[in-house]
């Protein structure tokens, strides 16, 4: 068999990141249902925290999900406070960011790819592939995403929720999935039993993809 399709029909449970984290019962819900990593906002958003905020909030999370600083076009000075005083397990932050960053080389980055034309430059080995605005609740190009799914390791959001994840699984097979919006009951606020649903739905969608 082909490497590159082995690969994508053999691939173990879908990476899952449930983002946009403010209060702790959403962290709790997301370390219950094993959630593969929880974002914290650093950008602007009505889901932006301080490092203060995101530290107290991670607390319970650290060494059982990965805790990823989400950022957009930060400044050096952001970055450094970020990375002293939150200490991130990755940072998430769009592609064009990075060549312009003073970054640690042992630091984990998630490059964030946007709905529009493909870089001319290498794709990294795993992206965050999204909707021209995080957080918005617009869907991504799943054509797109799809195409790129064959190259990378590509976790796929914008505009997923527990309704929709399935459909997106099938037409995209990505890496991983990533939400927002769509387990929130209202901007900002997440619900337990939407991070459940999408949760379940997309482990399920997995596991009919690769029966």
């Amino acid at each position: 068999m082909n490497q590159d399709l082995e690969n994508r029909v053999s691939r173990p449970r879908p990476f899952i990141k449930i983002c946009g984290m403010t209060t702790p019962s959403a962290v709790d819900a997301a370390i219950a249902c094993e959630a593969d990593a929880i974002g914290f906002v650093f950008a602007e958003s009505v889901r932006r925290v301080d490092t203060a905020r995101a530290n107290e909030l991670a607390r319970p999370a650290r060494h059982r999900a990965a805790c990823v600083a989400v950022t957009r076009h930060p400044t050096q000075s952001l970055v450094d406070e970020i990375l002293r005083e939150f200490r991130p397990d990755i940072l998430q932050t769009d592609l064009d960011d990075l060549a312009k960053l003073d970054l640690p080389r042992e630091l984990s980055v998630l490059p964030v790819l946007r709905s529009g034309p493909c870089p001319a430059c290498a794709l990294p080995g795993r992206i965050l592939f999204e909707g021209p605005v995080s957080g918005s609740g617009r869907t991504s190009d799943w054509d797109a995403a799809a195409e790129l799914a064959w190259h990378c390791e590509l976790i796929l959001a914008g505009g997923l929720d527990p309704r929709n994840v399935a459909a997106a699984m099938r037409h995209v097979r990505p890496f991983g999935v990533d939400v927002s919006s769509g387990v929130e009951e209202s901007p900002g606020v997440k619900n337990t039993r939407l991070i459940e649903e999408f949760v379940a739905a997309t482990r399920l969608a997995a596991v009919e993809i690769n029966a």
